[in-house]
């Protein structure tokens, strides 16, 4: 198969709708959305493929402290027999960071360091991704809900603000509905999640048929396995890995070796593979089964809109829905991409800050309660 553009229309569209959830935006602006060079170089980012030797010599952002990179990871937690990495630094109200698709704790580089000389931070990995395990699950986004939220009893204890980018945006909302007790505040860099749609809801209810269910979507099944299998394969230049980062970091200084070896270095498991072909399938296809709309309604607590208007993917006009959506909404934007936390990370940490200095402390909660 030699591009996506080959496929039929209907998986071709399920594989587009895998756009709203990514961290990189990998499309083209090209009659077919997506061609195997991008395709491609997503399931690099979402699965971490290859292993890539760096010296690592890039200078971090001048004027801006840069967490250590560490090939051994930081700290690490078991949840539900899966060991799942983290980095803590600093005191005070804690605050917890939430990577985006196919990225890692180590994406909050330049704002771990700074965001510590006022707060506890915690940066973590979600299952499936960075240094966490990749385990071999039906992965949804009520599986990072729980985790996050199991983190917050486990590890934080105490009543915390969740800072999301593009997935991690996605969970830290989902997970903030799921334990309000210990969450006061989120904030959102470039969410991931789509407002519902009455149509789409309407038509794939309509196309559940015997047909559909017995005989269209097992021979899908297979065809998915085979294509994205050789795609992930063909996935491990570093070079690929590199020009995807620059397609949506509008100002590329920050594309070095430290972000592509901290998106390709997570490669050695066996798993990979299977992980990638589960959240490309079983996950990143089927977001229309919890919505914006439906988790925004169940908030209770501040949100903070970090938002890149220059996001070829995610545009500013999301994060105004958003803000119409739900008034108790800040919004700050920024001339940067889909991960202005990273591309403009001294703006990002002067407006959060400034943001976290105006919520007004929660009353301690009992652990025992929730």
């Amino acid at each position: 198969m030699s591009s996506i553009c080959a496929l039929s229309p209907s998986v071709r569209l399920e594989i587009t709708k895998a756009r709203l959830i990514d961290p990189l935006p990998l499309y083209h602006r090209s009659k077919c959305e997506m061609n195997r060079r991008s395709f491609t170089a997503k399931g690099i980012v979402a699965s971490g493929v290859s292993v890539i030797e760096s010296t690592l010599t890039a200078k971090p952002v001048q004027g801006v402290e840069r967490l250590p990179y560490k090939p051994e990871g930081y700290n690490y937690w078991t949840w539900r027999g899966h060991k799942i990495h983290y980095v803590v630094q600093g005191e005070g109200s804690p605050v917890v960071l939430i990577h985006g698709f196919g990225a890692s704790a180590f994406h909050w580089r330049y704002n771990i360091p700074e965001l510590a000389k006022r707060h506890k931070v915690y940066a973590i990995d979600l299952l499936g991704f960075g240094w966490s395990d990749k385990a071999v699950i039906e992965y949804d986004a009520l599986v990072w809900r729980d985790q996050v939220v199991d983190f917050l009893k486990d590890i934080v204890k105490e009543p915390a603000v969740l800072v999301g980018n593009s997935l991690g945006g996605f969970a830290a909302l989902v997970a903030a509905t799921g334990l309000p007790e210990l969450v006061s505040g989120v904030a959102l860099l470039n969410s991931a999640g789509q407002f519902s749609d009455a149509n789409v809801k309407s038509k794939q209810q309509s196309e559940e048929t015997p047909l559909l269910k017995f005989v269209v979507k097992p021979l899908k099944e297979i065809f998915q396995r085979i294509v994205l299998g050789i795609l992930f394969w063909q996935s491990k230049q570093p070079a690929r890995i590199e020009s995807v980062l620059k397609s949506v970091y509008k100002n590329t200084a920050n594309v070095d070796d430290y972000l592509v070896e901290s998106i390709t270095r997570p490669a050695a498991d066996p798993n990979a593979g299977e992980v990638y072909y589960r959240l490309m399938t079983r996950f990143m296809m089927n977001q229309s089964k919890y919505t914006l709309d439906s988790v925004l309604s169940q908030l209770s607590c501040p949100l903070l809109l970090l938002w890149g208007d220059l996001d070829p993917w995610v545009g500013p006009a999301k994060a105004k829905k958003i803000k119409e959506f739900y008034p108790n909404t800040t919004l700050v934007n920024f001339q940067a991409g889909h991960c202005p936390h990273d591309e403009v990370p001294d703006a990002v940490n002067k407006a959060l800050l400034e943001w976290l200095s105006t919520l007004t402390p929660q009353p301690q909660a009992s652990l025992q309660t929730v």
